[in-house]
């Protein structure tokens, strides 16, 4: 008897332990040193839009980009998309905001018909955009510049203020 009442009372504190201990983990900051480096010329590909046109990274050089990597079930990445929206409404004549989606098309259409997008989405079915950047967690966005290098990375759901800061500095 006194050893099932023991043998209790050990589980009980070890289970304690592991609650307690679960509770105190802190989140730890993202590492944005992964992936593509920044000052690195950003890698050219070719991919089909939402809408069925072929679109190359190539094709907006003298522009400014914002490289947005998401996909629908992503939650942060849902977050982001509203603020995506607004920057882009308020006006995107020196920069192209590419939002490059993992997802299957048809996921894609809805979602970006229910938060009502028009920016440009790109479909990277085969995840070859994804490898090529070597996104490990999304949201991750990379701010290039008009002449296709790298100038920051910024990874997680992202404000409206920030796009507009980095945009504003490259």
């Amino acid at each position: 008897m006194i050893k099932k009442v023991l043998a209790a009372v050990a589980l009980i504190v070890l289970i304690t332990v592991a609650i307690v201990q679960a509770m105190e983990k802190k989140e730890e900051p993202v590492n944005n040193s992964t992936g593509i480096a920044i000052g690195s010329k950003a890698p050219d590909f070719e991919v089909k839009t939402l809408t069925g046109e072929t679109v190359k990274l190539s094709d907006y050089k003298g522009k400014k980009v914002m490289l947005n990597f998401w996909a629908t079930w992503c939650p942060p990445c849902k977050a982001e998309m509203p603020d995506m929206q607004k920057h882009y409404e308020q006006g995107h004549k020196d920069y192209e905001i590419l939002a490059i989606n993992i997802d299957p098309q048809l996921d894609v259409q809805g979602f970006v018909d229910e938060m009502g997008l028009t920016f440009p989405i790109l479909l990277d079915e085969d995840d070859s955009i994804n490898t090529k950047y070597k996104v490990i967690s999304i949201p991750t966005t990379y701010f290039i510049d008009k002449k296709g290098i790298i100038r920051e990375k910024f990874t997680g759901a992202m404000p409206l203020e920030a796009m507009e800061e980095y945009l504003e500095e490259l």
